[in-house]
């Protein structure tokens, strides 16, 4: 194993795998709540993140954890008091991004790829890094495994989650937690760009295939697993970046998913 781990491609795919494992079950929530802008905009503050964290001399996955929770706690406790949520989270989302960059460029003595965070840079990914997403997937998993009842009562009614005894806004802090931990990992492997891509896309196209809500994580976590094999197979012979290739392949994936789900209705 030690000399597997020894393989730069090795430890990529390992790190994509972990990425879209955790990555599948949460995206399956923002697809069923409808808040795809809510993972750009947790993503995105990622780059101030970053900027805090070197300016502050810290470790930049724990700056881009904190501004990560912090914009994520920010959207929820805004939400549902009379603006457009949409709108609101595009402001967020686009606010924060152009704050992070700015932030990055005002940093003396500091030289940045910032192509690496924008975009992802999974060929870069060591041992202590592979350890740090896999550990982070687990979280993330086990939040969900644990509250699953209770996440899916309130994504379908939060009318029916109090009727049962469960606080809708406490499963909405979980899910939020888990979006910052995944966007937290997630950033060396595809971006704060593409992270939300990775969430949703597997999500979507496996909507298509599931008859039950425990299918669905399955299956968006099989094509998330594939999305990151297939990217890297692509990165590899074609040399092309690795994060956008998963990203693409993901979409093909959904592309193929959404045919499929069309000749089935027609026939």
């Amino acid at each position: 194993m030690t000399d597997l781990l020894d393989d730069f491609l090795i430890r990529a795919t390992l790190a994509g795998i972990g990425v879209a494992l955790a990555a599948a079950p949460l995206g399956c929530f923002i697809v069923w709540r409808r808040m795809a802008y809510f993972g750009d905009a947790t993503a995105h503050a990622a780059i101030l993140g970053v900027a805090l964290a070197l300016a502050f001399n810290l470790s930049i996955m724990l700056g881009t954890l904190v501004m990560a929770l912090a914009m994520a706690l920010a959207v929820s406790g805004l939400s549902g008091r009379g603006r457009a949520m949409d709108t609101m989270l595009g402001v967020l989302s686009h606010s924060a991004l152009a704050a992070g960059l700015v932030a990055v460029s005002l940093l003396q003595g500091v030289r940045l790829d910032l192509s690496a965070y924008l975009f992802g840079d999974i060929l870069a990914v060591g041992r202590s890094d592979l350890a740090v997403i896999w550990g982070g997937a687990a979280l993330v998993i086990g939040l969900i495994w644990a509250r699953w009842s209770a996440l899916l009562t309130a994504t379908l009614s939060e009318d029916l989650a109090t009727a049962a005894g469960i606080d809708p806004r406490r499963e909405q802090l979980i899910l939020t937690l888990a979006l910052a931990i995944v966007v937290a990992v997630a950033i060396k492997v595809v971006g704060v760009l593409l992270i939300a891509a990775l969430l949703i896309i597997p999500a979507a196209a496996a909507r298509n295939f599931a008859r039950t809500p425990e299918a669905m994580a399955l299956i968006a976590a099989g094509f998330g697993a594939v999305a990151a094999l297939g990217g890297m197979a692509v990165a590899w012979n074609f040399d092309t970046p690795a994060g956008p290739s998963i990203v693409c392949v993901a979409a093909v994936i959904f592309a193929a998913s959404t045919l499929s789900g069309l000749a089935r209705r027609a026939s």
